[in-house]
């Protein structure tokens, strides 16, 4: 009996603590570079206060203030800090390698490697832009959310509403308008708070599901197809995914509310659409004018180039992921470059760039994501990082970049409260860099520390915890 109660008294131990650095509750990051997310510019010899979790002060290390009473001081002098990745187009599941020339289009559930691989690229809050194991998704939130598994903060997405055809089995097909707005109000219900739209959706289904999600305060974002964006905007839409670069508003052949495929519109795009011309520069300022925002996607559009991402970023990658997914990204990008003179993704590449950069110039509201799906060359949490590097190198500065992937995305989510930037009052969520990412953006790659409310993980120990397992599980 008193061995009973003695154990029912000892605290359960913390699953976690395998891959915790610093868990402190007081904590001083101090002499640190400070990039705070909102687009200011960087802060030298800056000094970070967490007290359980909350940033309780920020000021310069220089006025030597006293330190909180019990707090572990830790010295970060050439170090840098910014807010934790508040990543838009996220997903927790994965290419599949392996797929037979007469397969269907099917995707594996991530549930171990991808909210691991995320936290350890300084993603701390995810949106997953559409779900193919819905019910997996909400429970990994739940376990997260108690403490029980490693990972970002995640706001879930429905299952994609899509029409005819479908990509793949793993998604529904939307019967009517009727039954769009039936599926948004049954996910709402089951907990996912935003709602993506598809390619093959009609019109008339956008708009159910548009006003189904406005009516419970939710949002609604859409990687379309057979909508073009000004249309999208007219009909309400929140966000829009991925770019100009799927935009077949644009296309010679497009006829309303169907689908003409992406291969067409984009071979088109690529050899005569002028960024600058005036029938794009009105789009955009529809765009600003009705509050959609753009979610950039740079990483998967630089992957299907074939000769980028550089060898080196993808080295990094190969210890995360399983063989036969290596071999996969390795012969798939080796077919994309002995094909990349005939290919439109390296034109099209820089006019999404361009896009990005006049749309926010005219005011828009840009986001970043990583969208880990197309032949697995991007993974999760990794990619994230290269958005941030792509982002730099279509002509934002670096604290733009991170104001881009951190505050901006924040406030879409109504999270600017707690998330996005580094202030006082804030979840101490954030970043150590081992470089300045100010002076070279893909020291962004050399994540020291990742504090979640205000606990340090270790990346390594993370990344050691799913190698070869990202094309698994």
């Amino acid at each position: 009996m008193f061995a009973g109660i003695c154990s029912a008294q000892t605290p359960a131990p913390n699953p976690l603590k395998t891959y915790i650095k610093e868990d402190a509750p007081v904590i001083v990051l101090n002499n640190v570079r400070l990039i705070d997310g909102t687009g200011a510019p960087v802060q030298e010899r800056m000094r970070i206060d967490i007290d359980h979790g909350k940033i309780t002060n920020v000021q310069s290390a220089m006025l030597r203030n006293a330190f909180p009473p019990g707090a572990k001081v830790i010295d970060l002098e050439g170090k840098t800090v910014f807010p934790g990745i508040v990543g838009m187009h996220e997903h927790l599941y994965y290419a599949t390698p392996l797929e037979p020339k007469d397969g269907v289009v099917f995707f594996g559930e991530a549930p171990d490697s991808a909210p691991r691989l995320y936290l350890a690229a300084g993603v701390t809050t995810a949106r997953t832009a559409g779900s193919v194991e819905p019910y997996t998704d909400i429970q990994l939130k739940k376990s997260i959310d108690a403490g029980e598994l490693p990972g970002p903060k995640l706001h879930l997405t429905s299952p994609y509403l899509e029409g005819a055809p479908t990509l793949g089995p793993q998604l529904y097909e939307l019967k009517d308008a009727a039954d769009a707005g039936r599926l948004v109000d049954y996910w709402a219900a089951e907990g996912t708070t935003s709602f993506k739209a598809y390619m093959h959706i009609t019109p008339d289904e956008l708009k159910a599901a548009i006003g189904h999600a406005h009516a419970k305060g939710l949002k609604i974002t859409g990687h379309l197809c057979s909508i073009g964006f000004t249309e999208a905007a007219t009909l309400g839409i929140d966000n829009l995914e991925h770019g100009l670069v799927v935009d077949t508003e644009f296309y010679s052949a497009k006829k309303p509310g169907v689908c003409p495929g992406q291969r067409g519109p984009m071979m088109e795009m690529a050899k005569s659409l002028d960024i600058e011309s005036a029938p794009v520069q009105q789009m955009i300022q529809y765009l600003v004018a009705h509050h959609v925002a753009v979610t950039s996607t740079l990483a998967i559009f630089e992957s299907f180039s074939g000769k980028r991402a550089p060898l080196e970023f993808e080295m990094e990658q190969k210890p995360s992921m399983s063989s036969e997914s290596w071999t996969h990204v390795l012969e798939t990008r080796a077919e994309l470059a002995d094909r990349a003179d005939q290919s439109p993704w390296g034109i099209l590449l820089e006019k999404e760039m361009q896009f990005e950069r006049d749309f926010v110039k005219a005011g828009g509201t840009l986001m970043a994501g990583c969208d880990p799906t197309g032949f697995g060359g991007i993974i999760a949490g990794f990619g994230d990082q290269r958005e941030l590097e792509l982002l730099v190198e279509a002509g934002f500065t670096p604290v733009e970049a991170i104001h881009i992937a951190t505050d901006n995305g924040a406030k879409w989510l109504g999270e600017e409260g707690s998330v996005g930037t580094i202030a006082t009052g804030k979840a101490a969520d954030l970043v150590v860099i081992n470089g300045n990412p100010v002076e070279k953006i893909s020291d962004v790659e050399k994540v020291d520390t990742v504090f979640k409310d205000g606990v340090g993980y270790d990346p390594l120990a993370l990344l050691h915890s799913v190698q070869g397992l990202a094309g698994i599980r």
